[in-house]
């Protein structure tokens, strides 16, 4: 009778347990399968120098020198933003979002990057070795596996550094869509005909190239024809060094016109003056500090528009 007896309160007290459980569940307590997600820890994840690096929960102070494009894009504020002397020089098509950011060396100087108190720094090049030991004493450091030109490839990792993928991807269609917009905008009003983004240094001339920053959106995106000489440029370099003589032989119909100048003197110059888009007055003037020399999906979104508005105001 006693055995049946303590039988019977060991069933009763697992029956209770089992309903506690139970009740626990159905109010929203944690599961069995969610108490063990949560002791699985950080996410780690291999780098582009091949270390695995702890990814920290919910990173509040990010350094990531020059990829403020896309952290902005994915609505991440960084602790600091890229600059060249001594702060003067900043991403300024970025400024509507990051006046009130800080400013920080573009080399990222061990010192600089301590003041910070940085809790995950990002890191878009090969950096050497002794630095990145220097970075990884101050904050978990991740080197960027994605080429720096390739806009996409670099969010998407972004996105899956931060734990924002699905914002990444939100990002690449909306811009896509956008792209569309503008393509339609270059077939009704310049259907077949060509396009060059040239800046302009003094009496020096670069040519972006067709697949790399403005280059990818004016072509890819955007729609414009390439013009034949653009398929002889180095594949080395985000802009090529183009003489007047070889900007005269593309006849190109739409020339994008970065420069700080407002009267360049090659503009006086009987070569540029016999260009297609100049004798057609479709020049359109930008100067160095707007998007067209930049990587990102705000920078490309703001060359759409430029694209856009160029065209509209020519007819």
């Amino acid at each position: 009778m006693k055995k049946m007896m303590i039988g019977a309160m060991t069933l009763s007290l697992t029956l209770a347990a089992c309903a506690a459980e139970t009740d626990e569940q159905e109010n929203g307590m944690l599961t069995e399968e969610e108490t063990v997600e949560t002791e699985e820890g950080p996410r780690v994840m291999t780098d582009g120098a091949g270390n695995e690096v702890e990814i920290p929960e919910d990173p509040e102070a990010i350094i990531a020198s020059y990829l403020e494009d896309y952290l902005v894009a994915l609505d991440v504020m960084p602790a600091a933003q890229w600059s060249i002397g001594d702060g003067e020089g900043v991403q300024f098509y970025l400024q509507d979002e990051l006046a009130d950011v800080p400013t920080i060396p573009y080399d990222l100087p061990y010192e600089s990057v301590l003041e910070y108190e940085p809790d995950l720094i990002i890191i878009r090049d090969e950096v050497e070795q002794d630095m990145l030991e220097q970075y990884q004493l101050i904050a978990p450091t991740y080197v960027m596996n994605a080429s720096p030109t390739d806009w996409r490839e670099t969010l998407l990792e972004l996105g899956e550094i931060l734990d924002k993928e699905d914002e990444a991807n939100e990002v690449i269609e909306s811009y896509d869509v956008r792209a569309e917009e503008t393509a339609d905008v270059v077939a009704e009003r310049a259907d077949g005909e060509t396009a060059a983004a040239i800046w302009m240094i003094d009496t020096t001339l670069f040519v972006v190239h067709p697949e790399r920053s403005s280059g990818a959106v004016l072509y890819q995106d955007a729609g414009f024809e390439l013009p034949s000489v653009l398929n002889d440029l180095s594949d080395e370099a985000d802009w090529a060094s183009i003489s007047l003589e070889e900007l005269a032989e593309m006849d190109v119909d739409h020339l994008f016109l970065i420069s700080d100048d407002e009267e360049p003197a090659l503009t006086e110059d009987r070569l540029w003056q016999n260009i297609p888009a100049v004798e057609n007055e479709n020049v359109y003037t930008f100067d160095s500090q707007s998007a067209w020399l930049y990587y990102g999906p705000i920078a490309n979104e703001q060359v759409l528009g430029f694209i856009e508005e160029s065209l509209e105001a020519a007819d």
